[in-house]
């Protein structure tokens, strides 16, 4: 390896810990303000911009819910697969996080995983009914563990862990449109291009996810308004704590819009643009789980992409 590609793969490493973190924090802070309104959280907090816990799940400070949880189940899935995505193993890693009795679940997620049970098939029907954000929220480890790999190949993966519940056009699109933006942004891409490269034809494939005009505000579980209102606090803002005070303020469906944004935000900025202070609030199981897992999942998509 020469001097210039241990440079970049540290970089690379940097950025994945980053975005995992920015997940995680993300998740965090808009748990707190999750299925409020945009004048409710006004009226409580002035700005929402610090991990204090509460909301409706009634979370210790820096507590996370589902998004964060379910990511890490995925991510443990792939390591164990040596890196690759199968259906099945991500079916028994989510069954396995909902026996678990997490603090969180989605009604299509735990719906689908009932009826995995059931079946022992590791893929939902399609279903115009399940495009709801909850493939899109824990995509994050299939973009790290298939770095460097073809485009086709990552789309595949990112739709082998979707369909476990959600087999759904509009969910497809835009885990897969987060996951290609994510490698783009650890790689050091800059915003301008991954636009060129990623936002554009995803908005003309799929008008509906047009954002510009209207603030989307109080956006629900419909992956279409979380996206919507995660692109407009990305280009609107100028830093990662700016992007996630941004898109948690909206209220809605807050801990997961702060997750996409934060997985995004994190990839983008780097570790360095992180506040201090949010990550010595955020839970330090969750934190070290974070970092390490996406140190694994860059590892093993390196030595995918050699052999």
């Amino acid at each position: 390896m020469t001097p210039e590609s241990t440079v970049r793969a540290i970089e690379w490493v940097a950025r994945a810990e980053a975005a995992y973190l920015g997940l995680a924090l993300g998740d965090a802070l808009g748990a707190t303000v999750e299925f409020l309104t945009p004048r409710e959280i006004r009226s409580q907090y002035g700005v929402h911009r610090e991990l204090r816990g509460g909301g409706w799940l009634r979370l210790k400070p820096g507590q996370v819910t589902d998004d964060t949880t379910m990511s890490l189940a995925l991510g443990a899935a792939i390591l164990a697969d040596g890196g690759t995505v199968q259906p099945l193993s991500c079916a028994h890693a989510f069954d396995g996080w909902m026996r678990a009795k997490p603090i969180d679940i989605g009604n299509t997620v735990r719906r689908n995983l009932i009826t995995f049970r059931g079946s022992g098939d590791p893929c939902a029907p399609p279903s115009e009914n399940d495009a709801g954000n909850g493939a899109a929220m824990r995509v994050l480890p299939v973009a790290l563990g298939t770095l460097g790999r073809e485009e086709a190949a990552v789309r595949g993966a990112v739709r082998a862990q979707a369909h476990v519940t959600h087999n759904n056009a509009s969910s497809d699109a835009a885990s897969e449109f987060l996951a290609l933006a994510v490698q783009d942004f650890v790689r050091g891409e800059p915003l301008r291009q991954v636009y060129r490269r990623r936002l554009i034809p995803l908005l003309d494939a799929r008008p509906e996810f047009r954002y510009k005009g209207r603030r989307r505000e109080n956006p629900s579980g419909w992956i279409v308004e979380s996206l919507q209102a995660v692109l407009q606090a990305l280009m609107e803002t100028d830093g990662f704590e700016a992007c996630l005070v941004n898109v948690t303020n909206r209220g809605g469906d807050a801990d997961t819009t702060g997750a996409i944004a934060g997985m995004l935000a994190g990839a983008f900025y780097g570790a360095d643009a992180i506040p201090a202070r949010w990550l010595r609030a955020l839970d330090p199981t969750v934190r070290e789980a974070c970092r390490s897992q996406a140190r694994a999942l860059v590892a093993v998509a390196a030595t995918a992409a050699i052999a």
